[in-house]
């Protein structure tokens, strides 16, 4: 086990009492510094969704590429729609802008390849990618399943930050969703109980709080 659960709570705990009040809601980050690693290869191309088991209580902003009904679907959704027409308009600013505004972005599979190749070089540098949604798939439940899941990456340093949460989520939520994320590392590194050397949790503009030392 790389750390105990108990010992992630009281870790999460003392970072929430550590916070400051702040005029916005806070964000709790999980930050896994990983050791021994080479960066270019297989293990250091570590690139999963993990859908956590207690949703943040923060709006995910999901935005839907598609025409036709999942395009209707998407709107009485009030989700963000990007038709194939204002695809094939749309420059590199407004690409920039919606790969900023938008924390997933749902492609139908027939617009996968025109949604790489206008948004992909927008997408890529924030660690996100376009995700292709079947024609008839049921497009609420991959909305539901992207509202509480995060994008883990290993990306120019030997580590994995992400958002486990948020400061008005209690501890016990906030550690599981942990868990998930560093269960899923465990089950890429080979050698995850030499190759996880600290986990830390902060919220946003708070104090960072030891879990596991090297």
């Amino acid at each position: 086990m790389i750390v105990e659960q108990d010992v992630l709570e009281k870790s999460l705990q003392k970072a929430l009492e550590l916070k400051r009040k702040r005029n916005f809601k806070e964000s709790v980050d999980l930050i896994v510094v990983l050791k021994d690693i080479d960066l270019k290869g297989p293990e250091g191309r570590i690139r999963e969704v993990v859908e956590l088991p207690h949703p943040p209580k923060k709006e995910v902003k999901i935005c839907v590429v598609a025409d036709g009904d999942m395009a209707l679907q998407a709107k009485k959704m009030g989700l963000r729609v990007v038709t194939r027409d204002e695809l094939q308009q749309m420059d590199k600013k407004a690409a920039k802008k919606l790969a900023k505004n938008c924390d997933w972005v749902l492609v139908k599979t027939d617009l996968m390849g025109l949604a790489g190749r206008i948004l992909g070089p927008a997408l890529g540098p924030r660690g996100k990618a376009p995700i292709p949604v079947p024609p008839n798939a049921p497009l609420e439940a991959f909305v539901k399943r992207y509202q509480r899941s995060v994008n883990v990456r290993v990306r120019k340093q030997p580590q994995v930050m992400c958002r486990i949460g948020t400061e008005d989520m209690n501890p016990k939520e906030l550690a599981e969703n942990a868990m998930a994320i560093i269960s899923a590392l465990e089950r890429k590194l080979p050698n995850p109980q030499n190759q996880i050397a600290e986990i830390i949790v902060k919220t946003t503009m708070g104090q960072p709080v030891l879990a596991k030392a090297r």
